[in-house]
C-alpha cells in the first residue's frame, strides 16, 4: 500500500471510494480489538489508582502503630534561658534545673596584625610573592601538624605543607576541609587569622598541649610566627547544669537529654527554671482523625467505583473516530466510556469488606480497651455510608487523657495479637497484591500481570489482522485493476468495430 493507486480510468467508477468502503467493513474486527485494548488499558490504570490510595492509607496505618502518634508531648518552660522538646517516652511532670555554664567552642586568633606597616597583603596571592609583606615573614617548605580531640579520648591529626605556590587562603581552606573539625579564615579588616572548633565542649582530657582543643606547639612556625598565634586558646568549655538542686551534670554541647526530654541551654540562669511535660492530646486526636478521614474518603471513592454504572452504548473511541470529533466531544464521550471500569470488582469489594470488619471486631490485648467503640470510634448506622466511621471527639480525648498506652495497643497490638491498624495493614497488603497480579505496577513488565498479558496478546492479534487487511486491500486493487484492463480492452475492440463499420 505504499504506492499511489489511481483507478476507474476505463470504467469511470470511483474505485478508491469503493475499496475504502469495502475496507471499512473489513476493518470492523480491528476496530473492536482497538477498543478492547483501550478498555483494558483504562482498567489497568484504574486498578493502579486504587493501589495508590491503598498505599497512602497503609502509610497512615503504619503511623497508627507508633507510640509517638498517641504520646505526643506538650513542653513549656518558665524561662527562655532553657527550651525543651520531649519524645513519646518522656515522663510527664515538672523538671527543675539551673544552668551554671554554657558550652563554648575553642578558638584562637592572631595576637597582632600580620602585615607590615604600609605594606599590602593579598591572601589569595602565592606566598612566594607575599612573604616580604608579612610582619614575621613565612618559612616556605615547612610542614606543620594540628591536633583536635573527640569524645572518648580519640583524636584527629593532620599535616599541612607551606609552599610558595600556595596562598594563605588555600592553606586555611585545607585546614577547614580536613577531618579536624575546625574552620580557619583570614579577616582583612582585622588583618588576623581566626581558627575555631566547629563544635562546643572540652574534649582534651589528655593534658597534651596544656589541654588545648586545637593543639599545636612552638615548633609550628607558620602558626607562632607567620600567623602570630600562641598555643593558649579561648573557650572550649563544657556546659554545666544542676538538676533538681542536687545533681551536677556536664555536657559537651548546650543540649542534654534526660528521661526522654531534650533540654537546650540558651543562657546561664540566675536561679531554677521549671520545664513541664504533659501529653499533647490535641496532636493525638489530630493523628487519629487524619487516619479515619483518609479511610472514609477512600472507601467512599472505592464504593463509588464498584457501584458505578457502565454505559454499554459508549465504547472507547478509535483513533479514526477521534479525527472527526471536537476535543470537548471526545472528553465527554470518554467520561461516559470509562464509567463502570471496576463495577462489581470482587477484589476491591473483598478488600473493603475485610477492612470494614476490623473496626468492630474485638481486639485481644492487655490494655483497657478491646473495641473501637470504647474510645469513641463507631461505624455509621446509615447503610448508604457503606461502613464510614464516626468519631466522638469527647470520648476519644477522654481515652487519650486517661490511658494513651491502651489506645495505642488497641490500634497496634502485637504480631501475635494484632490491633486494628495492623489488621488493616494486612487487608491492604492482600488487596494490593491481588490488584498487582491483575494490573501490575508502573515498573512491571507486561508478561508479569494478567491485563498486561491480555494487552500484549491483543497487540499481536492486531498486528496479524492488520497484515491480513493489507493483503485484502491489495487483492481488491488487483481485482479492480483486472476489471479495468478488461473494460479497457473491450473499449478498444468496440472502437475498432465502429471504425470498420463507418
Amino acid at each position: 500500500m505504499s504506492d499511489m493507486r489511481i483507478g476507474g480510468l476505463a470504467s469511470g467508477m470511483d474505485t478508491d471510494k469503493i475499496i475504502s468502503d469495502l475496507m471499512k467493513a473489513e476493518r470492523m474486527p480491528l476496530n473492536k480489538m482497538e477498543q478492547d485494548k483501550t478498555w483494558l488499558t483504562w482498567k489497568r490504570d484504574a486498578y493502579r489508582d486504587v493501589n495508590k490510595q491503598l498505599q497512602e492509607l497503609d502509610t497512615l496505618a503504619f503511623d497508627m502503630k507508633l507510640q509517638s502518634t498517641y504520646n505526643s508531648k506538650n513542653v513549656t518552660s518558665s524561662s527562655s534561658a532553657v527550651s525543651a522538646t520531649a519524645s513519646a517516652t518522656a515522663g510527664n511532670g515538672d523538671y527543675t534545673l539551673s544552668v551554671d555554664r554554657l558550652a563554648t567552642s575553642a578558638y584562637n586568633y592572631s595576637e597582632t596584625k600580620m602585615t607590615k606597616n604600609g605594606e599590602t597583603f593579598d591572601p589569595d596571592a602565592k606566598l612566594s610573592t607575599q612573604g616580604n609583606n608579612l610582619k614575621y615573614g613565612v618559612t616556605l617548605g615547612e610542614s606543620f601538624n594540628l591536633t583536635t580531640y573527640n569524645a572518648g579520648g580519640t583524636k584527629n591529626e593532620a599535616t599541612f605543607e607551606v609552599t610558595g605556590d600556595k596562598s594563605l587562603n588555600q592553606i586555611l581552606k585545607e585546614i577547614s576541609n580536613s577531618d579536624l573539625g575546625v574552620r580557619a579564615f583570614y579577616d582583612k579588616s582585622a588583618d588576623k587569622v581566626m581558627i575555631e572548633r566547629t563544635k562546643t565542649g572540652d574534649f582534651n582530657q589528655s593534658g597534651e598541649f596544656s589541654g588545648a582543643e586545637i593543639g599545636f606547639d612552638n615548633t609550628n612556625k607558620f602558626f607562632t610566627e607567620t600567623l602570630d598565634m600562641t598555643p593558649a586558646e579561648f573557650g572550649g568549655e563544657d556546659a554545666q547544669f544542676t538538676y533538681n538542686n542536687g545533681l551536677v551534670i556536664n555536657s559537651h554541647s548546650n543540649n542534654y537529654t534526660l528521661n526522654g526530654v531534650n533540654f537546650k541551654f540558651n543562657e546561664v540562669t540566675t536561679g531554677n527554671v521549671k520545664v513541664n511535660v504533659s501529653n499533647d492530646v490535641n496532636k493525638a486526636v489530630e493523628n487519629i482523625v487524619e487516619f479515619v478521614d483518609k479511610y472514609n474518603n477512600m472507601i467512599e471513592d472505592l464504593n463509588g467505583k464498584v457501584d458505578e454504572k457502565k454505559h454499554r452504548d459508549f465504547l472507547p473511541l478509535t483513533e479514526k473516530q477521534k479525527e472527526d470529533m471536537e476535543e470537548k466531544e471526545i472528553e465527554l464521550w470518554e467520561e461516559k466510556a470509562k464509567s463502570g471500569l471496576l463495577r462489581n470488582d470482587s477484589v476491591i469489594e473483598s478488600g473493603l469488606n475485610s477492612m470494614r470488619s476490623h473496626w468492630y471486631t474485638p481486639i485481644t490485648n492487655d490494655g483497657e480497651y478491646s473495641m473501637m467503640s470504647e474510645i469513641g470510634i463507631t461505624t455509621s448506622s446509615n447503610y448508604r455510608d457503606n461502613g464510614k466511621l464516626l468519631i466522638n471527639e469527647d470520648e476519644l480525648r477522654k481515652a487519650l487523657n486517661d490511658d494513651p498506652e491502651s489506645v495505642q495497643k488497641l490500634f497496634a497490638g502485637t504480631e501475635a495479637n494484632p490491633g486494628v491498624a495492623r489488621k488493616i495493614e494486612d487487608s491492604i497488603e492482600n488487596t494490593i497484591g491481588s490488584i498487582e497480579r491483575k494490573a501490575g505496577k508502573s515498573t512491571s513488565l507486561d508478561n508479569n500481570f494478567l491485563l498486561g498479558r491480555q494487552i500484549k496478546d491483543l497487540d499481536k492479534e492486531m498486528d496479524d489482522f492488520q497484515n491480513r487487511l493489507n493483503d485484502i486491500e491489495d487483492r481488491y486493487w488487483r481485482e479492480f485493476g483486472a476489471m479495468e484492463k478488461m473494460i479497457q480492452k473491450m473499449n478498444q475492440q468496440s472502437a475498432y468495430i465502429m471504425q470498420n463499420f463507418s
